[in-house]
C-alpha cells in the first residue's frame, strides 16, 4: 500500500501535483505540494480518470495505514520522520474543500487564541491602502477599516497623511521570507521601507519553522535574518505564528501609526521624500514590458509576467538614469 505523488499533466495549473490515495480503486487530488510541511495545503478532488496512465512520479510513498475516520483521512507513512497527516472534508466559504495538513499545521491553525474585537487606539474608522499588486490580501474582516488598491512605492498595506505614505507593513509567509533572503529580494525591499517613519514586515509563521525548511539551510537564513535586522533596526521583522494573527497585528500596528502622527505635530516633517500616492508623475515611468526586454537584452534573468523584482528595476535607473 502506497501513496502516490506526480507531475499535474495540466500545466497552466497552480496545483502542480496528483496525489493518489489507495481508497476505493484509487482517490486523486490535485494538490501544490507534495507533504504539508509548513502549512496545510488546499486539495483539489479529481476523478480517478484523471490519473495518467503513464504518469510522471514524483515520491512514492509506503503507507502502515490510510483509512477513513468521519470528515477525514489519516495518513501513516512507514517512515520516521514526517509520517502522520490527514486530509480532512471541509467546508469554507459556502463551499465544500479539502485541506491535507499535518501535526504541525493542524496545531498552527488553531493557536488557541482570540483577536480582540476591540478598536485599536479607539479609532472609529481607519483608512488602510492595499497596495494593487497584493494578492489574496487582508480583508480586515469584522474590523472598523475602509481598505482602498493603490500602487504603494513599498510594503503590501499602508497609511497616508495628505497623500503622503506615514507607515507601510510587508507580509510575507515562510516561504517567500526565504525566497527573498536567498535571492537578496528583502534588502532592496527593507531599505526601501527604512526610508519611512514607520514600518514592520509581517511574518505569517513562527520563527522556529525556519528550522523546519528543507529547500534551504536553516542556519543559512536564520543568519540572513539576523544580518538583516541588525542592518535595519527601525524596520522589526515580527512572526505571527498565523495569517490571522499577522492581519491582527497588521491593522494595530497602522492604528497606533495613526495615533503617533496625531499626537506628534512634527511627524509631518520625518515623512520621505516619496512622492505622493495619488499624484501622477511628471513624466511616464518605462512599462514593465520595456525593462523586461531591456533586462533580457542585458542578459539578466527576468520572470515573464508579475510585479518585477527591486533589483531589476534598480538596475534599469542605474543604466537609464
Amino acid at each position: 500500500m502506497e501513496l502516490l505523488i506526480a507531475t499535474n499533466p495540466n500545466a497552466d495549473s497552480r496545483l502542480r501535483y496528483l496525489l493518489r490515495l489507495p481508497l476505493d480503486g484509487g482517490q486523486v487530488f490535485a494538490t501544490s505540494d507534495v507533504w504539508p510541511r509548513t502549512k496545510a495545503l488546499y486539495c483539489h478532488p479529481l476523478s480517478a480518470d484523471y490519473w495518467p496512465d503513464e504518469p510522471a512520479i514524483v515520491e512514492s510513498v509506503e503507507l502502515r495505514s490510510c483509512r477513513r475516520r468521519g470528515a477525514a483521512i489519516d495518513v501513516v507513512a512507514a517512515r520516521s520522520r514526517e509520517n502522520r497527516s490527514q486530509l480532512v472534508f471541509t467546508t469554507a466559504r459556502g463551499r465544500d474543500v479539502v485541506f491535507w495538513q499535518g501535526p504541525r499545521t493542524a496545531k498552527q491553525s488553531r493557536p488557541g487564541v482570540r483577536t480582540p474585537t476591540a478598536r485599536a487606539a479607539g479609532i472609529a474608522e481607519l483608512a488602510i491602502i492595499v497596495d494593487s499588486h497584493e494578492r489574496y490580501g487582508y480583508d480586515f474582516a469584522g474590523k472598523p477599516v475602509t481598505t482602498s488598491r493603490r500602487a504603494l512605492p513599498c510594503g503590501d498595506y499602508g497609511l497616508t497623511i495628505e497623500g503622503r505614505l506615514l507607515a507601510a507593513v510587508e507580509r510575507k509567509s515562510l516561504a517567500d521570507l526565504a525566497s527573498c533572503l536567498l535571492t537578496g529580494t528583502l534588502k532592496y525591499q527593507l531599505t526601501e521601507l527604512a526610508a519611512l517613519p514607520r514600518a514592520v514586515v509581517v511574518v505569517e509563521d513562527r520563527f522556529s519553522e525556519i528550522f523546519t525548511l528543507t529547500h534551504a539551510r536553516p542556519a543559512a537564513i536564520a543568519d540572513s535574518l539576523a544580518e538583516l535586522q541588525v542592518a535595519f533596526p527601525n524596520v522589526p521583522i515580527v512572526f505571527c505564528q498565523t495569517r490571522k494573527l499577522a492581519q491582527e497585528y497588521t491593522y494595530r500596528y497602522l492604528a497606533a501609526a495613526h495615533t503617533w502622527a496625531a499626537d506628534n505635530s512634527y511627524a509631518a516633517t520625518t515623512l520621505g521624500p516619496e512622492p505622493t500616492i495619488v499624484a501622477a508623475p511628471a513624466q511616464p515611468g518605462p512599462s514593465s514590458a520595456e525593462v523586461r526586454a531591456w533586462a533580457r537584452s542585458a542578459g539578466l534573468p527576468v520572470s515573464d509576467r508579475g510585479r518585477l523584482r527591486p533589483e531589476i528595476i534598480e538596475a534599469w535607473r542605474d543604466r537609464h538614469g
